[in-house]
């Protein structure tokens, strides 16, 4: 597979000079044509900024962005519109993604109208049609010309997920498109946008603080851990969960509910020293992670770690052997 975006050194702050956080620091990435990168970890790690930098809602403080091997900072006009139809998000909130004054078939065929993919109305409405159906509202009629609240959250999702496709993206950031919908729905949304990644090869960056649905749609895919702005850990996903090298990981794939009425205590048995997460305005020295880490020690404290190559994958964590063994 060859490389669509590409990310070196990219880190974020936000805030004015005197009081900037950064939110961001240092990230390294490269994301293939066709594949599924999951990124997960707890709330303010950094993963919704993340996904934004990529779509380039937001601009990066430090670092760049390739597509396709292009700064995407250093495009002309025609380059730059490539790279925006070719990378789009579905975001969380479906409702607030949708103009609550515009039928569906407004809101579907306005960027395609606008970017010319459909020269005439009767073209744009024998697209959406078409993508209506590829995501399984049908029949058709019943949802192109109703508005946004007249729908459910399942629906929603699915008509962001065609208006993505409309444009033909070569890449989606999914930021939790599932986490507002009943849990009976997200099975059928997952299987979905595995179905577009199979079908028509469009890569997606998966943002989740849930590791089943993570598990579930990037089977074959990769999983980036984040903690306070910073990856941790990058492997393949099977292989991170079977094995976790990072305490942080380790950590979170323990906190996942089991159906066991038996075990009460699982919160008190987490492989943390404390639930609490340090602040981004005043973070510890050395690992990030040290005041919450079972295996921390004098070094921690002192030198952050950097990402190194461990088997397959990529770890930030001084005693990452120390954690394989003990299992």
């Amino acid at each position: 597979m060859s490389s669509l975006i590409k990310i070196e050194g990219l880190s974020k702050s936000f805030g004015e000079k005197k009081e900037q956080v950064k939110v961001l620091k240092d990230i390294n990435l490269e994301i293939k044509e066709g594949e599924i990168l999951v990124v997960v970890g707890e709330s303010g790690c950094g993963k919704t900024t993340l996904g934004k930098l990529i779509a380039d809602v937001h601009k990066p403080t430090e670092g760049e962005i390739y597509y396709k091997g292009s700064d995407i900072n250093k495009l002309k006009r025609a380059g730059y519109k490539d790279f925006r139809m070719a990378v789009q998000m579905v975001h969380q909130d479906s409702f607030a993604a949708l103009n609550p004054n515009k039928n569906i078939f407004e809101s579907l065929s306005a960027p395609i109208l606008k970017h010319k993919i459909a020269k005439s109305n009767q073209e744009a409405l024998e697209l959406c049609s078409e993508y209506l159906e590829e995501v399984g509202l049908t029949p058709v009629d019943q949802f192109l010309y109703k508005y946004p609240h007249q729908l459910s959250g399942g629906q929603r999702q699915r008509i962001l997920l065609a208006r993505a496709l409309l444009v033909k993206p070569k890449l989606i950031v999914a930021d939790e498109p599932v986490s507002m919908v009943d849990v009976s729905l997200r099975i059928s949304l997952l299987d979905l946008m595995a179905s577009v990644n199979k079908k028509y090869g469009v890569s997606f960056v998966y943002i989740t603080h849930d590791l089943a649905t993570a598990r579930y749609i990037a089977n074959n895919g990769r999983v980036m851990v984040m903690y306070l702005g910073s990856v941790v850990e990058l492997n393949n996903i099977n292989d991170a969960i079977t094995n976790p090298r990072h305490p942080y990981f380790k950590a979170l794939l323990k906190a996942v509910p089991v159906a066991n009425p038996r075990n009460k205590n699982m919160i008190a048995n987490l492989p943390l020293k404390t639930m609490d997460i340090p602040s981004l305005k005043n973070l510890p020295n050395g690992c990030k992670f040290n005041p919450r880490c079972i295996y921390a020690n004098e070094l921690c404290e002192i030198e952050e770690p950097t990402l190194r190559k461990i088997g397959d994958g990529f770890v930030a964590c001084h005693h990452a052997e120390t954690i394989e063994d003990d299992k």
